[in-house]
């Protein structure tokens, strides 16, 4: 049996929207094991991206329990969540998030600097950069690139700590067709053949082929 990666007991998730008060997340529980391409998908306003932002510690529950790597991280001080944060997760973001003023290669050696000497950061930049396809715009800055050209330097810089996990929110919403599947293969073979584990957020019915274990949320609840 592959190890467990991230369990996840019945968490519930509040948040204020103007004077109302949501219930975003109601009682979701599961496992993740190493391996394991996971899509999480629902409507808009299912609470995909609420708990990715759990799983992620970009946020806390309100209650429940989260175990990742074997520690449970909900108590956990804000250092020692942020030492994860950089350590364990590569995170995806729909937008890219990559810095305006950094080249390719900058913005994915940026985690990597935190921890490294820069002469090792660069190296490992350049070999992941060649992995996704992008060796010949390492120089580029982010607005020089496609979207599809972005989210590959977004990938790149999730994998130069060597995460032990991998939260993608909705990789290829901003994509067109060729580019998105472009982005799928790249994150398929990371899972298939370097067995990274891969937790992702799509409402594309087409990307779930992509996956070895789905979830499907419906107003806060795993249906």
């Amino acid at each position: 049996m592959p190890n467990k990666i991230v369990s996840v007991h019945n968490i519930h998730k509040f948040y204020e929207s103007g004077h109302v008060k949501v219930h975003a997340l109601k009682g979701v529980s599961f496992d993740l094991h190493e391996g394991d391409f996971l899509i999480i998908k629902g409507r808009n306003g299912s609470g995909k991206s609420t708990l990715l932002r759990q799983l992620g510690l970009l946020d806390k529950p309100d209650s429940g329990t989260i175990h990742l790597l074997d520690e449970e991280v909900i108590q956990m001080k804000e250092k020692l969540r942020a030492k994860m944060r950089l350590t364990k997760i590569g995170y995806i973001f729909q937008e890219y998030a990559l810095l305006s003023e950094l080249t390719a290669l900058e913005n994915v050696m940026l985690p990597a600097m935190l921890l490294n000497k820069k002469i090792e950061c660069e190296k490992r930049a350049h070999r992941l950069l060649s992995k996704v396809g992008m060796e010949r715009r390492i120089k580029s800055l982010p607005n020089q690139l496609s979207g599809g050209e972005k989210q590959k330097v977004a990938i790149a810089r999730a994998l130069i700590n060597d995460p032990k996990v991998i939260f993608a929110d909705e990789p290829t919403a901003n994509l067109d067709t060729q580019a998105a599947n472009s982005v799928m293969k790249i994150l398929k073979e990371l899972n298939k053949h370097d067995n990274h584990t891969i937790v992702m957020v799509t409402h594309e019915p087409e990307e779930e082929v992509f996956a070895n274990r789905i979830i499907h949320l419906a107003d806060g609840k795993i249906i």
